[in-house]
């Protein structure tokens, strides 16, 4: 079957956005057919419990939503294996901010970035989304005082809580004697204020590595907030139940009603 050129999704890999414990880190951007100058964006972040996976894993999404016009970008960030944390929220930030920094090279709306995020990806994104700042990371370089705020967030099967029970990945990230107030800080459910940007929760009721729980406490606690906020569970379906292609097609779909709806085209 010959590939649509007018669907044709560019991709461009291994490009540096910044540096980590002295080497650089890598991303791939996807960029709409076309090549938009003013594309609303999403930054993907992948998951692996925060000591495994690499930018490639999104790979899927990005193509999807590239495809409708949306410029992505999937990072890297430094694993708890080689730094702890806070490194990895340093390290996507950077990304956000490099993004921010270079929308007229990479042909984005500064004011359109979106973030979405899987499993340990997915608890990134929402620290990130609740922490808009501008401090100073090593990793920033020439970027850094850029606001690394984001217009809207996704979390798929998200990590809201680290606190009253670690896992040995959270452990490996954290510190196997982190401080309550520590773990209290890597947790997202913490940054859930009224400035908090519009989120949407997906997640299987059947995952035993993430309870849907945690989904639902974060939705909750954004609606305290008054957050715009939306939460999808599906029924009987495990942790990383978007890797199956019907339904990793439909968490796409519904990325792309979302999206339209707070970031492409947001209501005034």
């Amino acid at each position: 079957m010959a590939i649509d050129e007018a669907r044709r999704v560019t991709i461009e890999e291994d490009v540096v956005f910044g540096t980590g414990g002295g080497r650089d880190l890598k991303c791939d951007v996807y960029t709409p057919p076309g090549r938009p100058t003013n594309a609303p964006s999403v930054l993907l972040v992948h998951g692996g419990g925060w000591n495994t996976g690499d930018a490639k894993q999104l790979r899927g999404y990005g193509i999807l939503l590239g495809r409708e016009g949306y410029l992505c970008v999937c990072p890297e960030y430094r694993l708890s294996g080689e730094a702890q944390w806070p490194a990895q929220i340093h390290d996507v930030k950077a990304a956000l901010r490099w993004m921010r920094a270079n929308s007229e090279r990479l042909g984005l709306d500064p004011a359109k970035i979106a973030m979405e995020g899987n499993s340990a990806g997915a608890h990134l994104t929402l620290i990130a989304a609740g922490t808009p700042g501008v401090e100073e990371f090593e990793g920033d370089g020439g970027n850094a005082g850029v606001s690394s705020h984001v217009a809207a967030a996704i979390a798929i099967y998200a990590p809201a809580t680290f606190v009253g029970g670690a896992s040995e990945a959270i452990a490996a990230l954290m510190g196997k004697d982190a401080s309550e107030e520590r773990l209290r800080a890597a947790s997202p459910v913490t940054y859930a204020k009224p400035d908090y940007p519009p989120t949407m929760l997906m997640h299987g009721t059947a995952d035993t590595t993430v309870p849907h729980q945690s989904s639902l406490l974060m939705h909750d606690a954004l609606r305290e907030a008054n957050v715009p906020v939306e939460l999808h569970t599906f029924a009987g379906q495990p942790h990383a139940f978007d890797q199956q292609p019907a339904f990793g097609r439909q968490c796409a779909a519904l990325m792309l009603l979302f999206l339209g709806r707070y970031v492409a085209e947001p209501a005034e």
